[in-house]
């Protein structure tokens, strides 16, 4: 089922579009002919050239246009919203990286938490339809219950970029409440796939066998992850942009589900709904690849958690859709983008 009806040509806003989520769902929106605005600062936390070759494949659509603008700025936030005035806004821009959380906690600040401010202030001066935008399982921290639900409490998080996100959850709560801006937050789980990210580890364990590299195998490899490819990702969140939440008149803490509210407010976990120990996956990465690493195993690095496991049962109810790519075949679209991408011979 579409999410939009084609005929109401909405206007929609994404931020962070040159990242690895923005650019898949821009790619999906744009070839249904959605009408797209793209925000990115095209920062130099990793490669800008495969942030540029991403947005290249972007312009290409006569349909999309692209502002280079920082969420801090609230000068040109608040421009792109008064001139171009989106019915819908998917918040992807942030600072990713749970390690690197530590050693640049500022960074998270400017990013996860002032840029989020002047989204929220501009969707209240600027009003749309339906506010959606990236949180992450990481939020749920030290939880120990599996799988992860979203009617589970999430105040425990162990690293810093866990805090920022689970407070734009706390402050899109807010502005639904007091403003009535239907929030919808996404807690993705692992994302992975083509034009992915170079600071996740299968990226840089790829690189690495390929160039002949030892790889470093945290918590020796006994660590495990809801992989999500990420068509899975683009998919579901393209099927709740027409799905703004409503709000709950009669909602009681005592009996509801936690990720509604009295407010237009919903949380989802968009996840495989299977996790894979890191071993394993490794050992699929190798088969792909055909060529087996040299492992360096090693202890927990501070911020990690042992196991991300998402339930995804309000997904499927609301929506009718539950991610499904296997490990297999995810990483084998991958490996097969990677070598075309960086010319390694096959």
């Amino acid at each position: 089922m579409d999410s939009i009806k084609f005929n109401e040509k909405p206007l929609i806003l994404i931020t962070g579009i040159a990242g690895f989520i923005g650019f898949h769902l821009g790619v999906l929106l744009l070839d249904k002919s959605y009408q797209v605005i793209g925000v990115d600062n095209l920062n130099m936390y990793y490669d800008s050239k495969l942030k540029e070759d991403r947005l290249k494949k972007l312009q290409r659509h006569d349909n999309f246009t692209f502002h280079k603008i920082d969420l801090k700025d609230k000068l040109s936030v608040d421009a792109i919203f008064r001139n171009c005035k989106p019915d819908y806004v998917i918040n992807l821009a942030a600072q990713a990286g749970v390690r690197y959380s530590i050693e640049n906690p500022y960074a998270y600040v400017d990013s996860n938490l002032i840029g989020f401010m002047n989204i929220l202030e501009a969707c209240r001066d600027y009003p749309v339809k339906h506010l959606l935008y990236a949180s992450s399982s990481s939020v749920y921290g030290g939880n120990k219950l599996a799988p992860f639900s979203t009617n589970q409490n999430v105040d425990h998080p162990v690293s810093l970029y866990a805090a920022t996100k689970k407070s734009n959850e706390l402050m899109a709560h807010a502005y639904s409440h007091i403003y009535r801006i239907p929030t919808t937050g996404l807690r993705f789980f692992t994302v992975y796939g083509p034009w992915g990210r170079p600071d996740m580890a299968y990226f840089s364990f790829t690189k690495d066998i390929l160039q002949g590299k030892s790889i470093k195998v945290f918590n020796h490899g006994k660590m495990e992850r809801d992989f999500t490819y990420i068509d899975d990702i683009v998919e579901g969140i393209y099927k709740l942009i027409g799905r703004p939440p409503v709000a709950n008149e009669e909602w009681d803490e005592s009996k509801d589900d936690l990720s509604t509210s009295f407010a237009p407010y919903k949380i989802y976990n968009i996840g495989n709904n299977q996790p894979v120990q890191l071993m394993k996956f490794i050992n699929v990465l190798e088969e792909k690849i055909g060529k087996e690493a040299e492992k360096i195993y090693m202890d927990m690095q501070p911020g990690d958690v042992l196991r991300t496991y998402a339930d995804v049962s309000d997904l499927e109810r609301d929506i009718n859709f539950k991610p499904g790519t296997s490990i297999e075949e995810g990483l084998g679209k991958f490996v097969e983008w990677y070598k075309e991408y960086y010319n390694v011979e096959k």
